[in-house]
């Protein structure tokens, strides 16, 4: 572990933690994107489709309760849990994620210092009316209508889709902002198992160094940023951590 990243976390006084999809591979989850990953297996669903082919919900279905059953018993890892202990003593001040897993929340880290640009695949929601509808009774009730219909909102009939956000799917005003407010307010920006090639969550890094904040990033892999950071770390992301708080890998 770098102790340069130690010192840096040590004199920062608002830290944001921005989180991809390496972040929760040590939790079992693979990468999307990586071979034996979900898209590497199947072509992502476009939010376009899923309105207009009741054929492409049912599908969107299958596929979730069929991902949900591989990936769905993970639990937060060290690197997590790291992360959660800067927040519990006031130095993360937000973490900034790409992930739908919930694993930042299990690990204990508060609501509203969890900022999710993409949705959280553990609970579903209506499209019109946006009334929450818990997995568990929405897949049940798929299952028993012989997984061939769509659910339905039972409040005002709308379509019911994992409260994800799809390929072709705005991004949420709300969290966007509340990113941009996160971003522009810190001054240690660590940017950890993403690729940074998604637009526009990926331009909150070079907005944060921009802005005077020094950048951080943790990656398995070169990113195309990775020469607008001060300090970029290729390494394993739960062993970077662990070790930054002083856990045992």
């Amino acid at each position: 572990m770098s102790m340069t990243l130690r010192k840096w976390v040590e004199d920062a006084e608002r830290v944001v933690v921005f989180t991809g999809a390496g972040m929760s591979t040590d939790s079992g989850i693979p990468d999307f994107r990586s071979p034996g990953g979900v898209w590497s297996r199947m072509q992502p669903i476009m939010f376009q489709d899923f309105l207009a082919s009741e054929e492409m919900r049912v599908e969107a279905w299958r596929r979730k309760i069929a991902v949900d059953a591989e990936i769905g018993g993970a639990r937060p890892n060290q690197g997590h849990m790291a992360i959660a202990h800067l927040a519990s003593i006031g130095k993360v001040s937000h973490v900034i994620t790409q992930n739908i897993d919930n694993l930042h929340q299990q690990s204990g880290i508060e609501d509203d210092k969890i900022i999710e640009l993409h949705g959280n695949g553990t609970y579903a929601t209506c499209l019109d009316c946006g009334l929450r509808h818990e997995l568990e009774a929405v897949k049940a009730a798929f299952i028993a209508a012989g997984e061939n219909t769509a659910p339905g909102c039972q409040s005002c009939g709308g379509w019911v889709k994992s409260a994800t956000i799809s390929f072709g799917q705005a991004m949420p005003e709300d969290q966007m902002r509340r990113a941009e407010a996160a971003t522009l307010s810190c001054d240690l920006f660590i940017a950890i198992g993403s690729s940074l090639q998604v637009m526009p969550a990926a331009g909150f890094p070079v907005l944060a160094r921009h802005n005077g904040a020094r950048l951080v990033i943790i990656n398995r892999d070169p990113t195309d940023i990775d020469q607008a950071a001060d300090l970029v770390l290729n390494e394993g992301i739960s062993e970077v951590l662990s070790a930054l708080i002083g856990l045992n890998s």
